[in-house]
């Protein structure tokens, strides 16, 4: 009986290939016949997402059509809590791989339908400074012995011959290409007349319409629409109402895609004008009257005021009470 080693080597697994590095991640795969999602690996792999979208959007996208997957349910469901699901559903949504829109139904509810994309769509991006196009390379063109007839390596290959070439044409009606002209600088897209049509009193509701991206970056808006809607502002500051005012009922209750941020503050602007506020009312005031002159009393001789000489208060209850009695 052979002697048994005390560190042997550990059995192959069989139908299992081994990794060369012992760190490495070793596949043991198994037939699945049914009750499979197929997840791409663009997805899986992502360079950007976090573990936690990668893990949701592969949970979403094994689930059947009509399955909830709002935030309340998804938190029921795993215990990441509602602030990582709804990060985690803000990012799938900014690359593409979730799409949430909100619809009218049968009833008049608005209601938020969900579109989970298998493959990612096209997001467009955040609007920032262009770079400048690559100028183009003038194509040398083919001398006209090259194409006369075509390379004895096409022949052998067996391709078909090549469309009889552009450089037929004459070359009168040949018109040079001219590579664009670089985009302009940000700061050269507004022309000196939209700078100067924003009036001087407007500085304070421009400044605040500029702010708004700090607290939500979605309304980031352009120069022009900031110097459109100043006036507007403008007109809350006329009412009383102060920048805090403004601000909260700006940016409050937004909706989950905001296509065009200037066309909702507008709106608002526009719907939500609250009235003056109204002039204090100052309190009645009563004419000023000199007090009475200061008298003996007859009875007593104690001093009281009173608008002619007689008797005090208390002499004249005894008095009454004497002629009562």
């Amino acid at each position: 009986m052979a002697e048994k080693k005390p560190n042997p080597a550990p059995r192959r697994i069989h139908e299992v290939r081994r990794t060369d590095t012992p760190s490495g991640v070793t596949h043991v795969r198994a037939h699945q016949p049914d009750r499979f999602t197929v997840v791409g690996n663009h997805l899986l792999q992502h360079p950007a997402l976090s573990l936690t979208a990668i893990g949701l959007a592969a949970h979403i996208l094994s689930l059947p059509e009509g399955a909830p997957v709002d935030i309340r349910s998804l938190a029921e469901r795993f215990p990441e809590g509602r602030d990582r699901i709804a990060f985690a559903l803000r990012e799938l949504e900014a690359h593409g791989y979730l799409r949430r829109v909100r619809e009218r139904t049968e009833s008049g509810r608005i209601a938020t339908r969900t579109y989970a994309h298998h493959l990612p769509v096209h997001v467009p991006a955040v609007p920032g400074p262009a770079a400048a196009p690559r100028a183009r390379r003038p194509v040398p063109r083919p001398s006209r012995d090259a194409q006369a007839e075509p390379q004895e390596d096409d022949r052998r290959a067996g391709r078909a011959e090549p469309a009889p070439p552009a450089a037929q044409v004459s070359e009168a009606a040949v018109t040079p290409v001219t590579p664009p002209a670089a985009p302009a600088r940000a700061d050269q897209l507004e022309s000196p007349a939209d700078d100067a049509a924003l009036h001087p009193r407007d500085d304070r509701a421009a400044t605040l319409l500029a702010g708004l991206r700090r607290t939500d970056a979605r309304l980031t808006l352009s120069r022009r629409d900031v110097h459109r809607l100043a006036p507007a502002v403008t007109a809350w500051f006329d009412v009383g109402a102060g920048a805090s005012t403004v601000i909260h009922t700006l940016t409050s209750g937004l909706p989950a895609v905001l296509e065009s941020p200037a066309a909702l503050i507008a709106y608002r602007l526009r719907n939500q004008l609250p009235p003056p506020l109204p002039e204090p009312t100052a309190p009645p005031t009563h004419p000023a009257t000199a007090p009475h002159p200061m008298w003996n009393c007859e009875g007593c001789d104690r001093g009281f005021r009173a608008a002619e000489p007689g008797l005090c208060r208390d002499c004249r209850s005894g008095f009454a009470a004497g002629r009562a009695a």
